[in-house]
């Protein structure tokens, strides 16, 4: 993706603020918009769909928590990068931040320079993010169409049920990677259901018999991990 077609938006009630780092993020060519509260930042969030949100945590109408916790439930919004940009630099503030969605928090005051270095490195992250979610992969003998919920195993196409495809897309997206049961149910399951550990060691029992009982190794108290 090119810079000048990524999209990032700052959401700050000063002014100052805003003119300063909208100014040096144009200057390296991404498209910039600008809120001055939280509740013209999810506005403007909904609108735009930007792919980065640097937001400050105190502001009227709407602080930035309660403004990220509406982003992240808004379709669409759920991978947009959010980072907060505030002079509180409290312990309780960065974790309120965290538990609210944010991705990251950048302390003011900070040169803009470093700023924009800051602005690069979480962009990495969508970019790693998009390799992650290639519509077609190959691990060793299993192709996967992520697009067409298909897999075929060894030129044998195989159907299986969206959350058992889910699970094994997961797990081969890094081979050999030990993924925990708690984030194996944040990814496939997210907020849809209440369900168990149970729930996961059937599903990895069926993905067994259908690809291959030597593919998914179990790690004892941690999680799965898929093997080639």
């Amino acid at each position: 993706m090119k810079t000048k077609d990524i999209k990032i938006l700052l959401v700050d009630d000063e002014p100052d603020i805003l003119e300063i780092v909208s100014y040096n993020l144009s200057a390296e060519g991404y498209e910039v918009f600008t809120a001055k509260n939280g509740v013209e930042g999810v506005a403007k969030a909904k609108k735009k769909q930007p792919h980065l949100i640097i937001m400050d945590v105190m502001m009227p109408e709407m602080d930035g928590i309660e403004a990220c916790e509406m982003i992240r439930n808004t379709p669409g919004l759920e991978n947009t990068i959010i980072a907060f940009l505030t002079a509180r630099g409290e312990d309780y503030s960065q974790v309120a931040g965290f538990d609210a969605g944010a991705d990251d928090y950048i302390t003011k005051p900070i040169k803009p320079k470093v700023l924009v270095s800051k602005v690069k490195a979480l962009l990495r992250r969508l970019k790693e993010e998009k390799k992650e979610v290639d519509e077609i992969v190959k691990v060793g003998n299993i192709v996967i169409n992520r697009e067409e919920y298909k897999i075929v195993n060894d030129g044998e196409e195989i159907v299986l049920p969206r959350k058992e495809f889910e699970l094994l897309s997961l797990l081969t997206s890094k081979p050999n990677k030990v993924f925990k049961r708690e984030v194996i149910l944040d990814k496939v399951w997210g907020n849809e259901v209440v369900v168990g550990g149970r729930t996961i060691d059937v599903h990895i029992r069926k993905l067994r018999e259908k690809i291959g009982d030597d593919h998914f190794k179990t790690v004892k108290g941690v999680g799965y991990k898929f093997v080639l």
